[in-house]
C-alpha cells in the first residue's frame, strides 16, 4: 500500500494526522484522520454522469458514529448502528455547509460524502474534526473541489481562547463557536455562547481562523502529493439568444417588482406570470433546443437575481419597501392556549409562531444515548414546519435534517437563560404557522414569551434576528430581518439571537465563497439593534415571567432525606415508595447529594397530593425523639399490654400500666387491632434500644394521685397479680401481690 499522511500540531500540542491510501480505496477519495485515539474515516463518491436538466447541486452529506469506536452496545432492541441520531444530522449539518460554497457554480454532479467515526478516545470531541476530514476526501479526489476547507471548535476559559476543546474542558467555557473557513474568509459559524459581546465574538472567530490555516496547509501538501487531476464534467453551454430574449420579456416587470413594495403572495404571483409568459412566447421558437426547460428555469432565475441585488445595493431598496436596518412590523400575544402550560404566538411580518411550553417531572428528561455520551437533559425545543406554513401540499413525515437543526438553534440561544435549579424538566413546541423568512429566530422569540407565560423565571428574555447579504460589484449591503426571498436572492442567512447583555447563539450560511471580517462585523453590530427593537416589543407583551405557574403545571416539593433513610423510603422492591405515590397520586424522585444528604423531589399536579406524601416520607425518616406524642396504631394486643406502631416501622409496646391511671387487671375490651391511639414516647432503653411508650402520660392526673415508683422490672411484674398467695418474691415492685404460688416468679 502506498500510504501518504501529513500532520499538522494544535495550539495545545495534540497533533493531526490524515492518512491516504489504507482503505477504502474504491472510493473517490477516503482518508482516515487521527487525533490521539480518536479516528474518522471520510469518504466521498461522486458520479461521472450529469444530469444537464438538474441547475442544482445535489449534495448529501451524512455523518456517523459507530457504538463499537467507543467500545458500547448500542441501546434499544435490535443492537445495531440505526438512521442517524439528532447529534449526527447536526455535524452533518455542519459539514454540509461549509463544503457546499465552495464547488463549482456549473458542477451538477451527484456527490456523496460519508464521515465515520470509528475510533473514540471519549476525550476528544469529534465533530470538531468531521468537516476536515470531508475536505481532506474530497482534495485528494478528482471531484471538482478547488479549495479545501476546515473547521474547528473555538472556546472560551478562563477568558481564553482553546482551539477543539476536550469534552471535559469544554464544561468551563463560556463560548462553543464551531468556525469554518478557507485561507481567505469565514463561510461558516454555528454555536452559543454565554452572552458575551460581539467583540469577543469576532476575536473568536480570527483565532479560529488561524487554526484553520494550518489545517488547509496540510490539505493542500496532501492533494499535491497525490496528485489525482480533476475530472471534466458536462455543463450547458450559454445560449446567448434565449437569455437575451427572456431578458427582454421580464427584465421591466422585475424592476417594477423589485421597487413596488408588493407583498409575498402578490411578488409570487407576478414571477409565475412572467413564467407563464416566457413559455408562450418563446416555447415555439426553441421547441429544437435541448433542454430548453432548463436553460429557461436558470435563466430566469439569474436575472431577477441580479435584478434584485442591483436595487438593493445601488437604491438601497429592498423587496417590501424597508429600509436596509428596517424591522417587519410585530405582534405578540401570551396565553393562547389556556390548558397548555405556556403560549405565545410571535408574529413579524409574514412568519409566525405558535410556541407552547411544558413542565414535567425528572422522569419526563430526554435520554440521550450516542456513542461518545450517556446522560440525559431537562429542556429541549422542538421546531415543526408544516406545508401550510408556506401555502404548500407537503406530506407530513418525521421531522427533517432543517427541523431538526433549527430546533437546536432556538434551543441553544434560549436554554442559557433557563435557571439551572428549575426542578421541572421544559419542552418548548415551536409550530410555525407562517413562514416568510427566519422562522428559527421567531421560535426564540416565540419561545421566550411561552417561557415566561409558563412562570419560568428566566435570567433575562432572549430575542433573535436573521441577517442577510446582498453583494455585487459595485459593493454590499447588510439586511436587517430578512424576507424568504431576499435569503434565496441574497449571499447570507446570519441568525444572531441574544439578551440585552450579550449573544447567546448563533449560525452563519453563505453561499459565495467567504466573507471578509468587514462584513461579519458590520452584519454583528447592525443585529444588535435589531435584537434590542424585537426584545422591546416582545416585552410590550409581557414585561417580565408570571408570578406563578398555570394552574395545569405540576407543582413540586424538594426535601433532603439522608442516604441512610433511602432504604427506608423506597421499601422492600419498591413497595412503600409505590405505595406512597398510588395513594397520594404523586411522582417521586430520589437524588443521591453530597455529604451523605440526598433528596427527595414530589411533584403532583395538587398540592394536596404533594403535603400528604411529604407527610408520610417525614413519618418515614423521622427519628423518634422523647418527649413527642404519635398517633399509633395497635398492630397487637397482649396480656400485658399492646405493641403499636408509631411511626413507620417503629413498634413499641404500650404497657397496661402505661394505658390509664385506673388500674386495669386485662386487655379485654381496651383495644383492637387497627385501633389508633395517641401516645407518648416517655423513654428509650440504653441497652436494648426499646422504646418506652404511655398514653396514660397524655391523660388529666387524677387530683391526688401519687406515682408509686417501679424498676424497669416492675413492668414484668405486674401479671403477678394472677398469682396465689405464696411468699411474696415477685420482683414487681410494690405492685406486685404475689407470684403463682410458693417461690414463682410472675411470668410476663
Amino acid at each position: 500500500m502506498n500510504v501518504i499522511t501529513k500532520s499538522a500540531t494544535l495550539p495545545d500540542g495534540r497533533v493531526v494526522s490524515i492518512e491516504t491510501g489504507a482503505l477504502a480505496k474504491q472510493a473517490d477519495g477516503a482518508v482516515v484522520l487521527r487525533c490521539g485515539e480518536t479516528m474518522l474515516l471520510a469518504t466521498v463518491v461522486a458520479r461521472k454522469e450529469i444530469n444537464l436538466e438538474t441547475d442544482f447541486l445535489p449534495l448529501s452529506v451524512d455523518y456517523m458514529e459507530k457504538f463499537a469506536a467507543s467500545g458500547r452496545f448500542p441501546g434499544g432492541f435490535f443492537k445495531r448502528d440505526g438512521r442517524m441520531g439528532e447529534q449526527e444530522i447536526l455535524t452533518a449539518r455542519l459539514i454540509d455547509r461549509a463544503l457546499r460554497p465552495l464547488f463549482p457554480d456549473d458542477y451538477h454532479g451527484d456527490t456523496q460524502v460519508m464521515v465515520e467515526l470509528i475510533s473514540s478516545d471519549t476525550k476528544d470531541q469529534p465533530d470538531a474534526f468531521a468537516c476536515l476530514a470531508a475536505s481532506a476526501a474530497l482534495s485528494i479526489s478528482d471531484i471538482p473541489f478547488p479549495d479545501p476547507v476546515s473547521e474547528v471548535r473555538v472556546a472560551r476559559k478562563n477568558g481564553e481562547f482553546v482551539i477543539n476543546p476536550t469534552f471535559a474542558e469544554m464544561e468551563e467555557c463560556d463560548l462553543d463557536l464551531m468556525v469554518a473557513a478557507t485561507d481567505d474568509s469565514i463561510n461558516m459559524v454555528e454555536g452559543e455562547m454565554q452572552e458575551v459581546s460581539e467583540e469577543v465574538m469576532l476575536e473568536a472567530l480570527k483565532v479560529a481562523h488561524a487554526a484553520i490555516r494550518e489545517l488547509n496547509k496540510i490539505q493542500h501538501e496532501l492533494k499535491a502529493e497525490v496528485g489525482k487531476p480533476t475530472r471534466e464534467y458536462q455543463t450547458l453551454e450559454f445560449q446567448e439568444e434565449l437569455y437575451n430574449d427572456i431578458k427582454n420579456i421580464i427584465e421591466a416587470p422585475i424592476y417594477e417588482v423589485a421597487r413596488g413594495a408588493f407583498g409575498k403572495e402578490e411578488r409570487s404571483e407576478r414571477m409565475s406570470q412572467l413564467k407563464d409568459k416566457i413559455k408562450e412566447e418563446l416555447t415555439e421558437k426553441y421547441a429544437e433546443l435541448e433542454y430548453y426547460d432548463t436553460y429557461a428555469q436558470m435563466y430566469f432565475k439569474k436575472i431577477q437575481k441580479d435584478i434584485v441585488r442591483e436595487v438593493v445595493v445601488k437604491e438601497t431598496k429592498r423587496l417590501d419597501g424597508r429600509k436596509l436596518e428596517d424591522i417587519r412590523p410585530i405582534w405578540c400575544h401570551t396565553s393562547y392556549l389556556p390548558r397548555a402550560h405556556g403560549s405565545a404566538i410571535f408574529t413579524r411580518g409574514e412568519t409566525q409562531a405558535l410556541c407552547t411550553v411544558t413542565l414535567g417531572t425528572k422522569f419526563d428528561e430526554q435520554t440521550i444515548d450516542t456513542a461518545t455520551f450517556k446522560g440525559s437533559k431537562k429542556f429541549m425545543l422542538q421546531y415543526t414546519f408544516p406545508g401550510f406554513s408556506t401555502g404548500e401540499v407537503r406530506p407530513n413525515r418525521g421531522p427533517g435534517r432543517r427541523e431538526v437543526g433549527h430546533g437546536n438553534l432556538a434551543e441553544r440561544a434560549i436554554k442559557g437563560m433557563v435557571p439551572e435549579n428549575s426542578p421541572y424538566t421544559i419542552r418548548v413546541v415551536s409550530h410555525i404557522l407562517e413562514s416568510n423568512g427566519s422562522s428559527s429566530m421567531a421560535s426564540v422569540c416565540g419561545g421566550t414569551l411561552a417561557l415566561m407565560d409558563a412562570g419560568i423565571k428566566v435570567e433575562r428574555p432572549v430575542s433573535g434576528i436573521a441577517m442577510g447579504l446582498i453583494t455585487t460589484e459595485d459593493g454590499f449591503a447588510v439586511l436587517s430581518d430578512i424576507l424568504g426571498d431576499e435569503d434565496f436572492l441574497g449571499d447570507m442567512d446570519f441568525k444572531v439571537a441574544g439578551t440585552e447583555n450579550g449573544l447567546t447563539a448563533c449560525q452563519m450560511d453563505i453561499k459565495i465563497r467567504g466573507l471578509s471580517y468587514e462584513i461579519i462585523e458590520k452584519a454583528l453590530q447592525q443585529s444588535k439593534g435589531g435584537r434590542a427593537h424585537i426584545l422591546g416589543e416582545m416585552l410590550k407583551a409581557l414585561p417580565e415571567p408570571r408570578a406563578d405557574l398555570s394552574k395545569y403545571a405540576p407543582r413540586f416539593f424538594v426535601m433532603e432525606i439522608p442516604h441512610e433513610f433511602f432504604g427506608t423510603v423506597i421499601g422492600p422492591g419498591g413497595k412503600i415508595i409505590q405505595e406512597i405515590q398510588k395513594t397520594t397520586e404523586t411522582t417521586i424522585n430520589l437524588e443521591e447529594g453530597e455529604k451523605d444528604v440526598g433528596t427527595a423531589t414530589i411533584s403532583a399536579d395538587n398540592a394536596e397530593g404533594i403535603q400528604a406524601a411529604v407527610q408520610q416520607i417525614r413519618q418515614l425518616i423521622q427519628v423518634p425523639t422523647v418527649g413527642d406524642v404519635y398517633t399509633a396504631k395497635v398492630k397487637t394486643i397482649m396480656d400485658y399490654g399492646a405493641f403499636v406502631e408509631f411511626l413507620p416501622g417503629k413498634e413499641g409496646l404500650l404497657h397496661i400500666s402505661e394505658i390509664s391511671y385506673d388500674r386495669l387487671n386485662t386487655m379485654e375490651g381496651i383495644f383492637q387491632v387497627g385501633d389508633e391511639v395517641k401516645i407518648q414516647l416517655i423513654g428509650v432503653d440504653k441497652k436494648s434500644g426499646k422504646f418506652r411508650l404511655s398514653h396514660k402520660s397524655l391523660l388529666p392526673k387524677p387530683e391526688g394521685y401519687v406515682e408509686k415508683e417501679r424498676s424497669d422490672r416492675g413492668d414484668r411484674g405486674d401479671r403477678g397479680d394472677r398469682g396465689g398467695r405464696g411468699d411474696n418474691r415477685g420482683r414487681g415492685g410494690d405492685r406486685g401481690r404475689g407470684g403463682r404460688g410458693g417461690n414463682n416468679r410472675p411470668r410476663d
